[in-house]
Parts: C-alpha cells; sequence; structure tokens
C-alpha cells in the first residue's frame, strides 16, 4: 500500500473516500520528518463534525492499541463506511520507535504526549503531533477513543476509563461506549492532570473513552481483543459503520463494575525509595484495612516492610508494575464501586 505523504493542514477529513496517510511531523535534528500512520475513511453519509477516531501509541510502549488498530485498518471495508472513521494505530511515533513511554529526544515530561494537549503548532515535536489532532483532527470527529495500557508503569485488569462528566447525555453515551469494550472495570478517575487527550476531547462535548489494556510493555492477548470490540462497536453503533454490532465476547455486562478512583485516598503512594512486594492480586475485591502488600528498604534489612493497607472496602485496580517504586510513586489503587447512569449496551 502506497501511503500519502501529507502535512498536518493537508489531511483531507471530508472528501469521500479512503486514504491512507503519512503525516509528516519534522524531526527536530536530522533533515527528515517522522511519519504517523493515518486512514482517514468517509462514507457518503458523513456529517460535519461527526466520527470516530481511535488512535493508540500515544504512550510508545503501551502496544494494545496499535495492534488492535492495525488490525481494524485492513478489516473496515471502505463499502461498508457510512459516516467519517479515523485511525491512527502510532500517534507518537518517535516513542514507538524506541519503545519508550515519552518522545526520547526531549526533556523528560515535555516529551509526554498525554500531557501535551492541547498542544502548539509552533512547539517542540510532542507538541506539534497533540496540536494537529486538537485543532485539525477533533473537529470532524465526536467519539474519541484513547488505547492506553500501563506500559512499564502499572499492572491493570484491563479497564475503560473516563472522568467525571457533568452532562448527563454525554455521561450515558460515554457509559455505554465504555462498557462495550467488554472489560470488568470502568475506571472513573481525577481531572486536575493538565493535558490530557481524553480530557480535552472530554470538555469539547465529545465521548470519549480511555482504557488501560495491558502492561509490562507486552501485547496483552485479551487486552487487543477488547480494544478491537469497542472500537468497532462504536463506529456501528454511532453511525459511521454499516453492520450488526459484535457480540460481547469478554465480561458480561452484568458482571462489570464501575469504580472511582478520583479521590486522593484511593492512591497509596510510595513513603520511601523500595521495593514492593504485593500480597494480592490485581482485580481482588478488599475490605478496609486488609493487607494489599509490603514496601521494602533494603537497606534497612532488619526491618520489616512498611505496610500497604486498604483504605476502603473496593476492587484493586493497579499496582505499580516494577518492583523498584520511587518515593511519591502510586504503588497501588483501589476503586470505591458506584452505580452505573445506564444500562448495558445493546
Amino acid at each position: 500500500m502506497t501511503r500519502i505523504l501529507a502535512k498536518p493542514a493537508a489531511v483531507d477529513f471530508v472528501a469521500p473516500g479512503r486514504r491512507d496517510y503519512h503525516v509528516t511531523v519534522e524531526h527536530p535534528t536530522i533533515w527528515g520528518h517522522f511519519l504517523i500512520p493515518l486512514t482517514v475513511m468517509v462514507g457518503p453519509d458523513a456529517e460535519a463534525g461527526r466520527g470516530v477516531f481511535a488512535s493508540g501509541a500515544t504512550h510508545g510502549n503501551e502496544l494494545e492499541g496499535p495492534v488492535a488498530i492495525k488490525r481494524l485498518m485492513r478489516e473496515i471495508d471502505i463499502a461498508d463506511v457510512r459516516g467519517r472513521i479515523v485511525l491512527c494505530p502510532v500517534l507518537n511515533v518517535a516513542a514507538f520507535k524506541a519503545m519508550e513511554r515519552e518522545t526520547p529526544f526531549e526533556e523528560p515530561g515535555s516529551g509526554n504526549l498525554n500531557r501535551a494537549f492541547p498542544g502548539d503548532e509552533r512547539g517542540n515535536y510532542t507538541a506539534r503531533v497533540a496540536d494537529f489532532v486538537n485543532r485539525l483532527l477533533f473537529p470532524h470527529v465526536h467519539v474519541v477513543y484513547d488505547i492506553h495500557s500501563g506500559g512499564r508503569v502499572g499492572r491493570f485488569e484491563p479497564l475503560t476509563s473516563f472522568h467525571h462528566l457533568p452532562d448527563p447525555e454525554q455521561l450515558r453515551m460515554t457509559e455505554q461506549h465504555a462498557r462495550a469494550f467488554g472489560c470488568k472495570f470502568t475506571m472513573v478517575y481525577q481531572d486536575e492532570t493538565p493535558g490530557l487527550l481524553c480530557s480535552t476531547a472530554e470538555k469539547l462535548g465529545k465521548i470519549t473513552v480511555g482504557t488501560e489494556l495491558g502492561f509490562g510493555a507486552a501485547v496483552n492477548r485479551r487486552g487487543a481483543a477488547m480494544a478491537r470490540q469497542g472500537i468497532l462497536w462504536g463506529c456501528i453503533k454511532s453511525g459511521q459503520l454499516s453492520g450488526a454490532l459484535p457480540a460481547n465476547e469478554h465480561v458480561d455486562y452484568q458482571q462489570q463494575i464501575k469504580a472511582d478512583t478520583s479521590a486522593p485516598e484511593c492512591s497509596i503512594l510510595a513513603p520511601f525509595n523500595g521495593i514492593f512486594e504485593p500480597t494480592v492480586d490485581v482485580d481482588v475485591t478488599v475490605e478496609k484495612g486488609d493487607l494489599l502488600g509490603l514496601l521494602h528498604d533494603f537497606d534497612r534489612i532488619d526491618e520489616a516492610g512498611w505496610e500497604i493497607r486498604a483504605p476502603h472496602d473496593g476492587p484493586v485496580i493497579m499496582q505499580a508494575w516494577e518492583a523498584e517504586v520511587e518515593q511519591g510513586q502510586i504503588i497501588t489503587q483501589v476503586g470505591q464501586p458506584q452505580a452505573w447512569n445506564t444500562d448495558a449496551p445493546a
């Protein structure tokens, strides 16, 4: 397949048909560009401002999104597209090529694409990628999927996620789209971190679903399958793709749990640098005071480990992936179960 080389402003999100792009973002040190793979499919019933956008590798070493979206790029036939579908398996190409969470040649933090929104067309490489998505792509879609996993940061039972949404209809639709992935958990989390792709899309009124579908910079088979199922469901449900909604092949809707982790006490921070030893698995339900793990200081070999206790009843949503943790790092999260605002997807 020959891809069309195009500057960000030259990508056509309107004309009918399928276009497979390499969107060029100038390399900061060599005479050349990074090439973002982007497929735009526009059908005969496309409406202004309506469509589905799915992205993978916003963090470069989170791989379920790239695998699932690459598969959908081959599976979706333009003849079945009614509206607009935009697929990007690898959004931060520089980080992906380095198999790192952030852009490797930029200062720590400034290379984190999921802290760079809304972006800056005259900023560094990472800021320019965010600007392309926010300024040029977002106006053409109303459903956004940003497929993440824990990388080398956290171990998760596959989950979908969104923030607290004040608009009841946006919340209702977001819950349905999130549950369609078939994950055991949907996490509602804090919205104080600046620069998030999902938060930016939510504030624009879009149905927005994030995920954590694996960990360890590996490809989680279930997570990749859940990503494919959820994105495909959203394309069909929103009228952008013809066909029957895919069956839920994962966790039954009646077994799914909505868990809020936005309160500070849900996240247990390491009080010192140490080695984390979990004593329970991710996804188990614990009671307040249960032992979740120990944090060991091996410079004080004769001391018992610091006990990590559950702050309240609820499911263990996340644990640190690597044993070595830094002071202030989130070691584990315990969610607070909430009632769903919607019925199961249909």
